[in-house]
């Protein structure tokens, strides 16, 4: 039941790679709890009692709540799976609520550490490329996983749009300036006389003319983010939520900002308000009489 429910979520709902691999690795590890403490891997034959004692050994065995709340969520969606597919009459997770956890504010780079970056003209392909990753992912918003998919004809100069291909095949339009537009005009040029006859369409290239890997993306970001931020973060996520919160703070309408992320529900894009409100606040204590009272 296990391989068919991830044939349906790779082929009808289209996950990424990156979300069959955790819900693979989840399903993996709730039946091996299964088997060590009841003898037995059926996962049809399991009742709330069961994912409630799974639920308890995880904690004991020191998983965060967000991380046994996403476990929560795998088997949430596979019960549901084998629900419709009729091959059970009712899903064990009724009644079970997923664990309180404390809501984290979005990490993002402040706007002053951002104005201490300086890319010098350099025409070496390894520096330009990384400045253009870099860029990309600031002044579109886009997932580092978006970024690798990328292809040279997602560039349209005439509109200076960027197509980006988001989670489960939905497209969107993300305008881009002309700085950047430059940026990846040069980089091509440089990318082209290195590697002429080079097998794919990526954009972004390593230093092989090989699509490039998340490993080596979040490298990239990390050791420019070292240079002009002491962030604990230094990932590419860290970019897409300062995109968003530097947006939101010089004004930009929130569900413009959702449109350009690419989030199906605007919850998601939500949780930049409260970097935002913070900044009101901070705003409010220094320039209001009774501010500081």
């Amino acid at each position: 039941m296990v391989d068919r429910f991830i044939r349906h979520i790779q082929t009808e709902k289209r996950y990424s790679e990156h979300t069959l691999v955790a819900y693979k690795r989840d399903l993996k590890q709730f039946s091996d709890f299964l088997k060590d403490k009841y003898g037995c891997d059926d996962l049809l034959s399991v009742d709330s009692g069961i994912i409630r004692s799974y639920i308890i050994v995880l904690k004991e065995e020191g998983f965060k709540n967000r991380s046994v709340n996403r476990k929560i969520s795998t088997l949430r969606t596979f019960y549901l799976y084998c629900l419709r597919e009729k091959v059970i009459a009712v899903t064990p997770l009724v009644g079970v609520k997923s664990l309180r956890q404390p809501k984290e504010l979005a990490k993002f780079v402040p706007e002053h550490d951002m104005q201490k970056l300086c890319f010098e003209q350099n025409d070496d392909f390894s520096v330009r490329r990384d400045e253009l990753v870099f860029e990309i992912l600031y002044q579109t918003g886009m997932r580092q996983a978006e970024l690798r998919s990328l292809k040279d004809c997602d560039i349209n100069e005439g509109n200076m749009t960027i197509k980006v291909h988001g989670k489960r095949a939905k497209d969107r339009l993300v305008p881009i300036g002309e700085d950047l537009l430059n940026m990846v005009k040069a980089y091509k040029n440089l990318r082209d006389d290195r590697f002429p006859c080079r097998n794919n369409l990526a954009l972004i290239t390593d230093d092989k003319g090989n699509v490039t890997t998340p490993k080596f993306i979040y490298n990239v970001i990390h050791n420019i983010l070292g240079e002009i931020t002491s962030i604990e973060q230094k990932s590419p996520h860290v970019l897409r939520h300062t995109f968003a919160t530097h947006l939101l703070n010089r004004g930009a309408d929130i569900r413009a900002i959702q449109k350009m992320l690419g989030h199906s529900s605007l919850n998601s894009t939500q949780i930049y308000t409260h970097n935002t409100i913070d900044k009101l606040k901070d705003v409010y204590k220094k320039a209001h009489p009774y501010g500081d009272k």
